[in-house]
């Protein structure tokens, strides 16, 4: 049974999400795009139980976000979960068209900025994902940024990532979050992490090193009435991570193939990721895995400290 949230909108909660909700237990939210364009079942499937359960091992709740049917979802059941990792055809939602998926009544899996759009309506405050999206290469002549970066200058949540995605222009990247006014904290590290490396070769920003200071930093953001959300940079372990000097030997292989099939807009992140895992026999995926567990890990503390 599900709990609707809205009078107006088609928007429910999962039961375990409500019951947190109601208790005022921590809540992590979960975008599903890395379910549906991330990686093949049954892969998927078990990627996403076992960062849910890594979530309650942690002392919070869940909530993985999806339009199914036209119905925003704040949290799945395990039967919903199980059939959206075998759907094919699912929209690729960002603010653009969430609304769009709703009103057509499609199924749409959320990217960073559909997903804070939806945390930040059912009141969760934390949200973990793989990379965030950002400034594409070559952006000065196809100008592809993505939302993403508009999203996390609008919209109060902490989103913890392992760094912008490495096929992306990372500077650039941080230049526009710095224009937006977004903080970009590495957790425990002075260099910004490249998503599959531990380091991009730059400066963070800003360092904390506990869930208990990147909670304060949050209050005290909130009680100065500064809007938007802020960046939590967490390093892939050292053990699972791929050396930046050799991704970027694949990265610029798989942009040259791109390129070569004029690959444009929401197909472009997929289809890298795609080549890559091919160009690496599959290390990208593993270590994908690896840096995804590894922020929900910190979510689900970041969401405990925030609640103590």
């Amino acid at each position: 049974m599900t709990k609707p949230i809205s009078p107006l909108l088609p928007i429910v909660y999962s039961e375990e999400v409500a019951a947190a909700k109601q208790r005022g237990a921590p809540i992590v939210a979960l975008e599903s795009t890395i379910i549906t364009h991330g990686m093949p079942y049954p892969g998927n499937i078990e990627m996403a139980q076992g960062v849910e359960e890594l979530i309650r091992q942690e002392g919070a709740v869940p909530a993985t976000i999806a339009v199914i049917d036209g119905v925003l979802h704040i949290g799945l059941e395990k039967h919903q979960l199980e059939t959206l990792a075998q759907t094919t055809g699912a929209m690729k939602v960002s603010r653009a068209d969430i609304a769009f998926a709703i009103a057509e009544r499609r199924t749409g899996a959320t990217t960073v900025a559909a997903t804070m759009i939806a945390a930040a309506r059912a009141g969760i405050k934390v949200f973990a994902t793989g990379g965030i999206g950002g400034v594409h290469r070559g952006a000065e002549e196809s100008f592809d940024i993505s939302a993403d970066l508009t999203e996390l200058a609008k919209t109060g949540v902490i989103v913890i990532c392992a760094g912008a995605k490495a096929i992306l222009d990372i500077p650039k990247t941080l230049e526009v979050l710095e224009t937006g006014g977004v903080p970009v904290v590495t957790y425990e590290a002075t260099e910004f992490p490249a998503f599959w490396s531990r380091s991009s070769g730059l400066q963070s920003p800003l360092t904390l090193n506990s869930p208990a200071a990147i909670a304060n930093f949050q209050t005290t953001r909130e009680q100065l009435g500064i809007e938007g959300g802020m960046l939590i940079a967490n390093p892939v372990p050292e053990e699972d991570e791929i050396p930046r000097e050799e991704m970027e030997i694949y990265i610029s292989r798989a942009i040259a193939n791109a390129e070569r099939e004029e690959v444009t807009g929401k197909a472009v992140t997929p289809y890298l990721l795609d080549n890559i895992f091919r160009l690496t026999s599959g290390r990208s995926l593993k270590t994908n895995i690896a840096l995804v567990r590894n922020n929900a890990r910190l979510a689900a503390e970041i969401a405990v400290a925030l609640n103590g």
